[in-house]
């Protein structure tokens, strides 16, 4: 096999060597780059801890953000290793001081122009095979969140709007009012670019061309920019 074609897989005691001044996930033992997060990110991520962190004082579980190495399958191949937006530990005996190891009780991921498809698909399916018990997944743009929580080894989920208050459910009785998490966050640039990436994306689909080779257009037109 051609050594180009060869894909090479690593592991989580590579992925603490690589240069920490980029930050990676690690997906089957594929390295993914991040982008850095948006001002609006931020603050919806800073808003949702607040309201975690208030309720979880005094209580045995606890609430992180990123940059926090979570390690899916430590226990077995030790090949996925993600950086969720924000999650929630109930298990000390999972912490081993740097990552936590196998699955959070709730993970929240914030959706930005870049990582749409990342977290609404690869990470669905690997947070859902997993074993995340509950998965967050927030629209700043749409001031919307998706909420799943697994049952029978499958997500089920309903959206919530930006007037909703949204039960918890692996924190019996914590409850997340979203008109909080919302107010003030409107982002119009960022907004009008989303909407044209969605047209985009849109064109594309009509004439044939599959997510995949959307995804490669884009990617090569940012390495273009």
């Amino acid at each position: 096999m051609n050594l180009a074609e060869e894909e090479i897989k690593y592991t989580y005691k590579d992925y603490v060597k690589w240069n920490n001044k980029i930050r990676y996930e690690l997906i089957d033992g594929v390295p993914c780059a991040m982008a850095s997060p948006s001002r609006l990110h931020q603050t919806i991520s800073r808003k949702l801890l607040v309201q975690l962190d208030n309720f979880l004082r005094g209580k045995t579980c606890e609430v992180f953000h990123a940059p926090f190495d979570v390690r899916l399958n430590a226990g077995s191949f030790d090949d996925i290793v993600v950086q969720p937006d924000l999650l929630i530990v109930c298990d000390e005996s999972k912490h081993d001081g740097k990552s936590v190891m196998g699955a959070p009780d709730m993970i929240i991921e914030i959706l930005s122009l870049a990582n749409t498809r990342h977290d609404t698909n690869v990470k669905f399916r690997l947070y859902q095979k997993s074993g995340v018990c509950e998965y967050w997944i927030v629209d700043p743009y749409n001031k919307a969140v998706q909420a799943y929580v697994l049952k029978n080894e499958k997500y089920t989920g309903r959206i919530y709007r930006d007037d909703d208050v949204i039960p918890v459910y692996t924190l019996k009785g914590c409850q997340i009012n979203l008109a909080d998490v919302f107010y003030n966050t409107f982002e119009p640039e960022e907004e009008s670019e989303l909407v044209v990436r969605q047209r985009i994306i849109e064109a594309f689909r009509k004439v044939g061309v599959n997510d995949e080779q959307i995804e490669k257009a884009f990617k090569e037109l940012n390495d273009y920019d």
